[in-house]
């Protein structure tokens, strides 16, 4: 493996990424790192507090413990939905266009690179814009939610303003206690985020996508993700047993930098404009 730690200019490091790369198509794995230009911030960057995710096992079977999390759930959304994507993100959809890229399987829900322009995302850990009801199956927009939840819940959202929010649109609340959870409008089930979480697998075709995506590849790139969860590690170790290339940007260490031909210990986004220039794309 090489490794680089050092600080380099967004050009030379982009030209490095285009050497380790080749001409593609490249596979890209995404994860938070990718979308803190965008003030969303990193689950476990080298400057982010510990956190503690929500078990599936906790949301569904702990009214209070679902009550609390619906609450901070309703603000993060409000902050969710005015974020926009960076210049890494552009980046990926140019990179797409000009046919160097071949998809994104990204492990943020925050549906950035979907606004970016990129066409080919699996969204492996789904998505913050929709939820489900556990009984009926049915989906709905998290939009629509937000208008049932402030209508149960008003000015809820505004007396708590200025807190922090974390990559799956929950907020940090110090109480909750009043909150109001609605359920599912049409068989009165219990709603959950569209959102894969701890406890729970990620469905199989989704899985099934991104393998087909990297298998179909030449190389792969890792941008802004610890690949700390199996979840994306996977893909990475799958192009690895291929001989395939992986070249990771990432600020920190990842769990598979051991894989890497090429690692950059650096953000995201310069680095990315500049290999869309490396690329003439």
């Amino acid at each position: 493996m090489v490794q680089t730690t050092e600080a380099q200019s967004p050009i030379a490091a982009a030209e490095r990424l285009r050497e380790t790369l080749g001409d593609g198509p490249v596979a890209v794995v995404t994860g938070a790192g990718i979308s803190t230009d965008s003030g969303i911030p990193d689950y476990r960057g080298p400057d982010s507090p510990p956190r503690t995710p929500m078990t599936y096992q906790q949301f569904v079977g702990d009214p209070a413990f679902r009550r609390h999390y619906w609450a901070r759930n309703h603000v993060g959304w409000h902050y969710m939905r005015e974020t926009h994507p960076n210049g890494g993100h552009r980046a990926l959809a140019r990179l797409e266009a000009a046919g160097l890229v071949s998809g994104v399987v990204t492990q943020n829900v925050d549906t950035l690179h979907e606004a970016a322009g990129s066409h080919r995302v699996i969204d492996l850990h789904g998505r913050f814009d929709r939820v489900v009801c556990l009984s009926c199956g049915r989906t709905i927009s998290r939009a629509r939610l937000a208008e049932r939840l402030a209508a149960l819940n008003p000015r809820f959202a505004e007396s708590v303003a200025d807190v922090e929010v974390a990559p799956d649109a929950d907020a940090v609340l110090a109480s909750t206690e009043g909150f109001r959870v609605a359920d599912c409008e049409f068989c009165g089930g219990m709603l959950k985020p569209d959102i894969v979480y701890f406890g729970e697998n990620v469905p199989k075709e989704r899985v099934l996508d991104a393998y087909a995506l990297v298998d179909g590849a030449e190389s792969v790139l890792v941008a802004g993700s610890s690949l700390t969860v199996l979840s994306g590690r996977r893909f990475v170790k799958h192009a690895a047993k291929q001989d395939k290339p992986v070249a990771i940007v990432n600020r920190g260490p990842t769990r598979a930098d051991d894989l890497a031909a090429l690692k950059l210990d650096t953000g995201c986004t310069e680095v990315l404009e500049a290999l869309t220039e490396a690329y003439g794309a």
